[in-house]
């Protein structure tokens, strides 16, 4: 079951890549993940970096958006061929995580809130999403602000 809001994690240069032509991957272009994604779901990227492999703790949040109508689709990229999906992306600006690593409930009084980080994509509460939001200064008009849903 979709829980209407996902965080997804790669780096900002990849997430900016995405952002500027209207789509997101995740977990190096595999399809699964971006299957359990429903159109109208709120998705924001965490970015620990700001190029894949460097180590320079970005660790922010770097765009945010909806999840647009449609299945994930595959990108001809020459020999990679990742899956996407579309997103219509906010104007918002980045955020860092510090700020609210006590108030996030996925991160909340966890020494360890970076291990799920490792997994691509999960599901997080409507609070958590609205609090994201809000750091990024994101106007945003969908649903995943105002309706009710179930959380993880």
């Amino acid at each position: 079951m979709s829980s209407g809001h996902w965080i997804a994690i790669a780096s900002a240069e990849h997430v900016r890549r995405g952002r500027k032509k209207g789509f997101m991957q995740v977990s190096h272009g595999k399809e699964a993940p971006l299957k359990r994604l429903k159109p109208g779901d709120g998705i924001v990227y965490y970015s620990p970096t700001t190029v894949l492999g460097e180590k320079d703790g970005l660790q922010s949040f770097t765009a945010i958006g909806t999840v647009r109508e449609g299945e994930p689709y595959r990108a001809d990229m020459g020999r990679f061929k990742p899956y996407r999906r579309d997103v219509a992306w906010a104007d918002a600006k980045e955020a860092p995580i510090k700020p609210l690593l006590e108030r996030l409930e996925f991160t909340s009084g966890k020494a360890n809130w970076g291990y799920q980080l490792r997994f691509g994509l999960f599901a997080v509460s409507a609070n958590d999403f609205r609090m994201i939001a809000e750091a990024m200064g994101a106007k945003l008009p969908f649903r995943t602000l105002s309706a009710s849903s179930s959380d993880p």
